[in-house]
């Protein structure tokens, strides 16, 4: 008996590593001679590189309104009704909410009440009313009590429960420095802390006032723009205040509409300091995939993974049902005894060509593909070199594994075209469903977590935010699981399969 390699094995005798060695050379051998299977392989990772390059030539948005970039480098929304004036150096300022009420459109020109969890009302210190720049605030909300947030990502509870007429809620906000604290009272006259935090960057004079922001309602997996109205008593300033009439105005639009008004609805300013009642839209927050709709996300420049992952289930299936049909396997098995060692190097020797070729592939898809998008008004959320390099690594891991899904399923049916619609229906349809806008939450999710297709969350890079309100699904980008923990799915079934394979393949004739 010889094995692949050539190499004189006896009858009986125990196959070592040595002999495992020569095995994984005698399929990776096959692989490479089979001018298909390579073409296969190569043409996976071409695919990522074309599709993002056209994705990147195709998504022209030139024009489009520039997205505000906050002091920590990352984009955020911008947009809120400030009534301000300037503070030199230290001083504070306080206020009571009396009442936070909102309205949500029910048809054109038509609004209903409703309820807007993350609804603000309350006093911010800002560097200035540009986009981005960076503040400190604490307010009253709609559902989640008080909240103390500061450069668009960080957040602090205060008080909870909602304000009314009955139980308003008095906030402080007091500056030394740097250092921004604020404070919450029931009464305005014992005060507890709720957070003190350094914002750098805010000036030697700042603006500061009222603030009223609305950010848009999510129902039934879509979004309602929404305005909000607060009434403000008690107003006290101390410090360094210029003086004068206090200033209102809309942060961050040009117009009501692109602030997120509902139609026939504006921001405004009505009363005195006795009583201030203030109308406002928009959110001051980071920015979420949903909230930027000419935005884009690393994902999206990697659509290509979709085709290369077609051409490595191809490959892998015909790497054991191409020896079926043409009756190869009868000399693989005769010249290798224990056929699940066969079957492990067939696996060991796919999967590590095809993750070869996806990290090429998705390596050089990423940056060429994002510089594209952006040369073409494209804005993309940045991610880190790290999550670059995890996602590029996660791709290659996504196809290798599903190249041995195929390996398995074709070893178990013994029939190419049959192997390839199963595995591609399996990992693909569940992606074509969680790419459907209008798909439930509950079903994308649940997709997304028990099907072979949960391994797309490797390309996952948006990060949830607790005090955003949004359409975290699937079709944005948000995964249930996180990138590794998808990836694990696919590999379950993956070894699942190899497994069912290994047993069959020893029962059977070949």
């Amino acid at each position: 008996m010889t094995t692949p390699a050539g190499t004189a094995c006896q009858p009986g005798e125990r196959v070592g590593r040595d002999g495992f060695v020569q095995l994984l050379h005698a399929e990776w051998t096959k692989l490479r001679t089979i001018r298909g299977w390579v073409g296969g392989v190569t043409a996976a990772a071409l695919m990522m590189v074309l599709v993002a390059l056209l994705a990147g030539v195709s998504g022209n948005q030139k024009g489009s309104p520039p997205v505000p970039i906050g002091p920590g480098g990352g984009p955020v929304t911008d947009s809120f009704y400030f009534v301000h004036q300037p503070l030199a150096g230290d001083g504070s300022i306080t206020v009571s909410v009396s009442a936070l009420a909102s309205s949500i459109p029910k048809g054109p020109g038509d609004l209903r009440p409703g309820t807007v969890p993350w609804a603000k009302a309350g006093l911010i210190i800002k560097e200035s009313t540009r986009q981005g720049s960076p503040y400190a605030a604490i307010m009253a909300t709609g559902s989640h009590g008080v909240r103390m947030q500061d450069n668009y990502v960080n957040d602090t509870a205060g008080l909870a429960g909602p304000v009314s007429a009955e139980a308003p809620r008095w906030l402080r906000l007091d500056r030394s420095g740097d250092t921004i604290t604020g404070y919450d009272s029931t009464d305005g006259t014992k005060w507890t802390e709720v957070g003190a935090v350094q914002v750098s960057g805010l000036g030697s004079t700042a603006q500061v006032g009222l603030f009223v922001a609305s950010p848009p309602a999510v129902e039934g997996g879509g979004t309602a723009g929404s305005v909000s109205t607060a009434v403000f008593r008690d107003l006290r300033t101390q410090g360094g205040w210029a003086g004068g009439n206090w200033t209102g105005g809309q942060v961050g639009a040009e117009s009501p509409s692109f602030a997120g008004y509902p139609e026939n609805t504006s921001g405004s300013i009505t009363g005195s300091e006795a009583r201030f009642t203030v109308t406002g839209a928009g959110d001051i927050a980071p920015a979420v995939r949903d909230s930027l709709p000419t935005g884009g996300q690393l994902r999206d420049v990697l659509t290509g993974t979709f085709a290369a992952l077609i051409a490595v289930i191809v490959v892998g299936t015909l790497f054991i049902t191409e020896e079926y049909r043409n009756t190869m396997i009868h000399l693989t098995l005769a010249a290798n005894p224990r056929r699940s060692r066969v079957l492990a190097a067939k696996a060991l020797v796919v999967w590590t060509v095809t993750f070869v070729a996806g990290l090429v592939g998705a390596t050089l898809a990423a940056p060429f593909g994002e510089r594209l998008a952006r040369d073409n008004g494209v804005y993309i959320f940045p991610v880190s070199s790290a999550t670059e390099l995890r996602v590029a690594l996660g791709t290659a891991a996504l196809l290798a594994t599903a190249s041995v899904l195929a390996l398995s399923v074709g070893t178990i049916v013994r029939h190419s075209a049959g192997a390839v619609t199963a595995v591609t229906t399996a990992i693909v349809l569940p992606y074509i469903l969680i790419s459907i806008p209008f798909m439930p939450a509950s079903v994308s999710n649940t997709v997304a977590t028990v099907t072979p297709g949960a391994a797309f969350a490797v390309q996952q890079t948006l990060v949830s935010y607790d005090q955003v309100a949004s359409n975290y699904t699937p079709y944005y980008g948000y995964y249930p699981l996180t990138p590794w923990a998808g990836l694990a799915v696919l590999a379950a079934y993956a070894v699942a399969a190899l497994a069912v394979a290994a047993v069959l393949l020893n029962r059977r004739d070949a």
